[in-house]
């Protein structure tokens, strides 16, 4: 394969701007700046704040939607959106319910998506309420049955493959053939199910014992592929490869994908090469996702040249770049610790419209540590809040604990407003973190008020957040405080049991 040369007019992004000085920093006014949030844009961030900051169990949630939630509002893409918004915010699962529920019950107005379906079962089995997920999804098989995809029985089967037991699996998978014809398709997602969650022994103990009941096809070959890949053994990915094509099955480009994120992700750039000459030699055409991989297993290999040239190689295989080949060149130079480059790309990226998601941010602040520190995280913090982004908790943390490390709880508790203000209540762990801060700097007042938020918004706190908070009120003589939230949090459990690690109210134990 010849990689095409880097021609001098496709530099935009990477040349520096003779503007900038040698030690970079980003402007804190955007040279984009972004338009003011549309009405609908409001009307979610309303409603998604309306349901987290209701005070929950204390009062039902239906009343509440009556009364400020017209049906005629309600649409598909508003409430596909307030779920993801709740999804992605680890919001209290139930409450997503609840909305779902009210959505359903006036779907008359509009038509339910099955991606809102996928969203709030998302929710319910990630909580592991396992009961309340049979229970939507019997509703839905009655009111509305195309709303069953396969999607939403891969979501329902990885979750109980994670948290069930390999019997609890395949017997949900038995109950719900009772009610409709199974074949290869929803064969192939109980397969997933295992694959994801790196059971190879479980998958291949269902594919022995099932395989005679379906006819399995290459995408059940390539699940299976897939599964020894996520368990990062190269080795077992040529072997069943190998097995696969004995079996007469036909390599197709997503059989490739795999093999070559298998040996990028390990170092092996040259081997996914070798694995991309070997597809162009059979006739099977590389998509944007198979050169996306490459991109970023050159990067994992310090071959910064080549991710660029891979990029640059592009359009012209006549694919277009999309957002994830963006996300993995800019983390390609910030491996090489080219932030400079890595900025001007996202940059670019603003100029061509083609918008910023919660991987380019969390690259970016993970480059920005290493070379700008608290000034540069600093800049792109205030210009991503300038744009009313609201970051997914992977990259709440990475903040949360950076400000905290470097002696600024008050911008760990400025970015934890923000995200309530939007709707949204920070995960458990940037909670630990910006607890634990606060007390460190003898400000465990706000610590309490941020513990009290979790509560009141249906969030159980984590054993080390409460604890910090305890041992601070226990020695401030403030055991009125300590008395609330322990009622709070006895309350809470009656109706959302505690999963494990979560605190359980320790008045009762000798402090």
């Amino acid at each position: 394969m010849n990689l095409v040369r880097w021609p001098k007019r496709t530099k935009i992004f990477f040349q520096i701007s003779k503007s900038l000085t040698s030690a970079f920093k980003i402007s804190s006014i955007s040279t984009y700046p972004s338009p003011p949030p549309s009405e609908f844009e409001t009307e979610i961030d309303r409603i998604t704040k309306l349901i987290n900051d209701h005070p929950f169990p204390d009062h039902p949630l239906q009343p509440l939607f009556r009364q400020h939630i017209p049906p005629s509002l309600l649409s598909t893409t508003l409430v596909e959106n307030v779920l993801g918004r709740l999804f992605s915010g680890h919001s209290n699962g139930l409450k997503a319910f609840e909305f779902f529920k009210f959505s359903l019950r006036h779907s008359q107005f509009f038509s339910l998506s099955s991606d809102s379906f996928e969203k709030t079962l998302h929710i319910l089995t990630r909580m592991r309420n396992f009961d309340k997920a049979w229970e939507l999804m019997e509703e839905i098989r009655r009111k509305n049955p195309s709303l069953l995809t396969l999607k939403s029985m891969s979501i329902f089967f990885s979750k109980l493959a994670k948290f069930g037991s390999f019997e609890d699996t395949l017997e949900a998978f038995e109950r719900m053939e009772k009610e409709r014809r199974f074949g290869v398709e929803e064969f192939n997602v109980l397969l997933r199910a295992f694959c994801t969650q790196r059971q190879m022994i479980e998958a291949r103990a269902v594919f022995r014992k099932m395989y005679p009941r379906y006819s399995p096809n290459t995408q059940t070959m390539n699940i299976l592929l897939l599964g020894f890949k996520e368990s990062g053994n190269i080795t077992a990915v040529e072997l069943f490869y190998h097995e696969m094509v004995r079996r007469g099955f036909k390599p197709n480009v997503v059989t490739y994908n795999i093999r070559i994120d298998a040996y990028c992700k390990k170092g092996c750039f040259g081997d996914g090469l070798r694995l991309l000459e070997e597809m162009e030699k059979v006739n099977c055409l590389p998509t944007i996702e198979t050169i996306t991989t490459l991109i970023h297993g050159a990067g994992i290999a310090g071959n910064l040249s080549q991710a660029r040239q891979l990029f640059e190689e592009i359009p012209v295989r006549n694919l277009k770049p999309d957002i994830g080949a963006y996300n993995a060149l800019m983390a390609a130079f910030i491996r090489a610790r080219d932030v400079r480059s890595a900025m001007e790309l996202m940059d670019g990226m603003e100029e061509l419209n083609i918008g910023h998601d919660n991987v380019t941010y969390y690259t970016m602040f993970l480059g920005l540590k290493r070379s700008d520190g608290l000034e540069g995280v600093c800049k792109l913090y205030h210009r991503m809040i300038e744009r009313n982004f609201v970051p997914n908790m992977r990259t709440v943390v990475v903040l949360m604990k950076f400000f905290c490390e470097n002696r600024r709880p008050d911008l760990g508790l400025e970015l934890w407003g923000y995200l309530v203000e939007r709707g949204c209540c920070p995960h458990g762990h940037a909670l630990d973190l910006l607890v634990t801060a606060l007390c460190c700097h003898g400000r465990g007042e706000e610590a309490y008020e941020c513990c009290k938020q979790v509560l009141e918004r249906g969030r159980h706190l984590t054993p080390r957040a409460f604890h910090i908070v305890e041992r601070f009120l226990v020695q401030a003589g403030q055991m009125d405080k300590l008395g609330k939230l322990d009622h709070m949090i006895k309350k809470l459990q009656i109706v959302l049991p505690p999963s494990r690690g979560h605190a359980l109210g320790l008045l009762n134990q000798p402090l």
